[in-house]
């Protein structure tokens, strides 16, 4: 029997071909459709019943989004987290099928959020499409409940006092730029000022909990707890109890002159009881400037034998440097070196110099400006100071070199400061304009140093975070800047971020 083989054309031709009703491009009509497969595309909608714009709720205090029913969500500006926030508000979504969604760039402050969908759906029967399509939400400002009951009155359950017993802001500066890093504030309910310190507020005892390790992990405290009871069922013997947590700074701060005792001196490596407070974290670091020996002393140990300051940074006079010896010794970036300086003041007024040991060698050259203790001069009443050999204490102390800054408003860089409530000290007492503006003055002061501290420590910036300044720098101001004084590279410094700046608690200042 001999076979035909099939000629491909004729079965081409033996095929049913339709028009299609709308455009008349010839389509296969073995399918039942009437319309080829781009007409449906342009004429069916499967998108229908899915709305182009929805709301979302969005807390201006505590930046969190709602997730009904009832959760606030922490999410960031084009997160996944609030892609799926935005994507659970929307209607009608599970009708069809979700191949892709991102999203598209809007102005952080414009309070819209657009979102780019592609889904997948049945147009006509055996026939899937796609379509792509854009949803815009309106961030809908409110306030969670939450923060609506931190400004009600007892609603805080919780709450950490820090107080530092000392005539200046400088570590608490610090502290603050270790809390915003870190984050540490998110709990709070809000934040006020104290004399001597902070307070912080809590809706739950363990968001106080969290913030005091924190504190133990950053500085070198030590806390005490009380309570107070605020109610008591009878029946089922339930109380509620409002929590107070009272944490003390040490009172050494970096560049304080101390006088260790024998005894803790002994033990931290046999250092000399006449040192400098170099560095403050969970530990207490102190240096002797004669011979570059460093000890660090635990929160712990300290806070079984307390000690004082013998001078803080107030008491800081200006030397001029005449001349530099290097001795060879080397530590880290400490060099030691013979340095002969004299007092500015005198000058012009007398030939009085001094002979000094110092850790400044790398950085000091004659003619410098140099801050130190001029311990020669002075009487402390400190019974560890009275228990030295004097033959043995040094007429000068050299701390740090001076930078004469003709600039300071002037920075390419700044910091994010929080948002405190000022709290009156004491109802009775009237404080006078004159008084205020003292205060601020001395707030202005210590904040400069702490950015000049900035400025000259490279390892102290490692531990916050530093943006760009977004103000225009004039650049006429900042040629009259000290070659030789310390700036701080542009690749140290972060892009601020952009954020829905709806009454922040955060808020950003540039320099004091």
């Amino acid at each position: 029997m001999n076979y035909t083989p099939l000629d491909p054309n004729h079965m081409q031709q033996q095929a049913a071909t339709v028009l299609c009703c709308n455009c008349g491009v010839p389509m296969d009509g073995s399918s039942g459709l009437v319309m080829c497969y781009d007409c449906i595309k342009m004429t069916v909608d499967i998108t229908e019943g899915i709305p182009r714009e929805a709301n979302v709720s969005f807390c201006r205090n505590c930046e969190r989004f709602l997730q009904p029913p009832g959760q606030w969500i922490r999410a960031e500006l084009e997160s996944r987290e609030l892609l799926a926030l935005c994507l659970r508000r929307l209607k009608g979504l599970n009708k069809v099928r979700l191949v892709d969604a991102s999203f598209i760039w809007t102005e952080p402050h414009s309070r819209r959020i657009k979102v780019k969908l592609t889904v997948q759906g049945e147009a006509m029967t055996n026939t899937i499409i796609q379509q792509t399509f854009e949803v815009e939400y309106v961030v809908v400002a409110m306030q969670c409940a939450d923060c609506a009951r931190s400004y009600t009155t007892n609603t805080w359950r919780a709450s950490v006092q820090i107080r530092q017993k000392v005539p200046h802001k400088r570590t608490f500066l610090y502290l603050e730029q270790l809390i915003l890093k870190h984050n540490a504030h998110v709990d709070t309910i809000s934040i006020s000022e104290a004399k001597d310190g902070l307070d912080f507020y809590y809706s739950q005892k363990n968001h106080a909990v969290k913030m005091l390790d924190f504190l133990n992990a950053v500085v070198p405290v030590k806390a005490k707890k009380s309570e107070e009871l605020i109610s008591q069922d009878t029946h089922t013997g339930a109380s509620t109890y409002k929590f107070t947590y009272s944490v003390e700074l040490a009172p050494i701060c970096r560049d304080d002159l101390v006088v260790l005792p024998k005894k803790l001196a002994h033990n931290v490596g046999n250092i000399t009881q006449f040192v400098l407070c170099s560095k403050v974290s969970n530990t207490l670091q102190f240096l002797d400037p004669t011979t570059l020996q460093t000890a660090d002393v635990p929160a712990s140990v300290y806070w079984r034998t307390p000690f004082n300051n013998l001078a803080d940074v107030s008491q800081l006079i200006e030397f001029i440097v005449l001349d530099v010896e290097p001795t060879g010794d080397v530590r880290g970036r400490w060099v030691l070196a013979d340095v002969t300086v004299a007092r500015a003041s005198d000058l012009g007024v007398n030939d009085q110099v001094y002979y000094v040991r110092s850790h400044l060698g790398a950085i000091c050259h004659p003619g410098d400006s140099v801050m130190g203790y001029y311990i020669a001069n002075s009487n402390y009443n400190s019974d560890l100071f009275d228990t030295l050999n004097f033959d043995r204490v040094p007429d000068v102390v050299l701390v740090k070199k001076l930078y004469q800054r003709k600039t300071r408003k002037n920075r390419n860089w700044k910091l994010k400061r929080m948002a405190k409530e000022h709290k009156d000290i004491d109802a009775s007492q009237d404080y006078s304009s004159r008084q205020q503006k003292v205060d601020q003055e001395r707030a202005e002061r210590d904040y400069e140093l702490f950015l000049q501290e900035l400025e000259e420590d490279q390892e102290m910036r490692q531990a916050i975070n530093l943006y760009k300044n977004s103000k225009p720098v004039d650049s006429e101001e900042m040629q009259e800047t000290d070659d030789e004084a310390p700036q701080i590279d542009i690749d140290e410094l972060l892009d601020e971020l952009d954020e829905m700046n709806l009454d922040d608690p955060v808020e950003e200042q540039g320099e004091a």
